[in-house]
């Protein structure tokens, strides 16, 4: 006799992601979007994509009373301190487009050699039983590579197209779904939660 499956709101109201982290969860799992259920989006105020992340699973857990995931991702550069790190998708301004971000980010390393533009696309997903539970588990993964001098490729988003995964020394954009699935930091931030909430993590 099949196992029900156990069911859970993911603080987001992006189908794709909930589609993707679905099936990297398993069939043991049912997911829901808060956008789904009515539940508005808590102001990320966390200086870390740790914060991040557990603002979003509790507040979700909060408004629904079902266990949550969450995630809080974005692009660490070494020469410029980590940033634009927990504000990437602000870099240049809360109003701020992919285009905005990626020009102001290519004008930050203009002078800046190949060796000095070294960087990471860090993902910080967690998994929450309620609110206000007080183990929540936590996958940290980190995509290494570097950014390029200029734009390539029209898939992903936001810095993909300037992010060289130096695998396949192409660009993010330039990769399918299936190979930057592979290598991501959400990817790998997923299956190492898949692991732990299956107990082999």
């Amino acid at each position: 006799m099949a196992q029900p499956r156990r069911r859970a709101v993911l603080a987001t109201a992006n189908e794709g992601k909930r589609r993707e982290l679905e099936q990297l969860l398993g069939d043991e799992w049912e997911l829901i979007t808060q956008g789904v259920l009515g539940v508005e989006p808590v102001e990320e105020t966390g200086v870390t994509f740790l914060e991040n992340a557990l603002l979003k699973a509790r507040h979700a857990a909060a408004a629904t009373g079902l266990p949550a995931i969450a995630d809080d991702s974005g692009l660490e550069v070494d020469c410029l301190g980590g940033a634009p790190g927990v504000w990437s998708a602000r870099y240049a301004g809360e109003e701020a487009d992919d285009a905005a971000n990626n020009e102001k980010l290519l004008a930050a390393l203009q002078d800046r050699p190949a060796d000095q533009r070294g960087a990471r696309f860090r993902c910080v997903m967690v998994f929450v039983r309620g609110a206000d539970d007080p183990e929540p588990v936590v996958a940290d993964r980190s995509w290494e590579g570097r950014i390029g001098k200029g734009p390539k490729g029209t898939g992903g988003f936001g810095y993909d197209p300037l992010f060289i995964d130096p695998v396949s020394g192409r660009h993010s954009a330039e990769l399918t779904p299936a190979e930057k699935n592979a290598r991501s930091h959400r990817g790998q931030a997923a299956l190492d939660l898949r692991d732990q909430l299956l107990g082999r993590g």
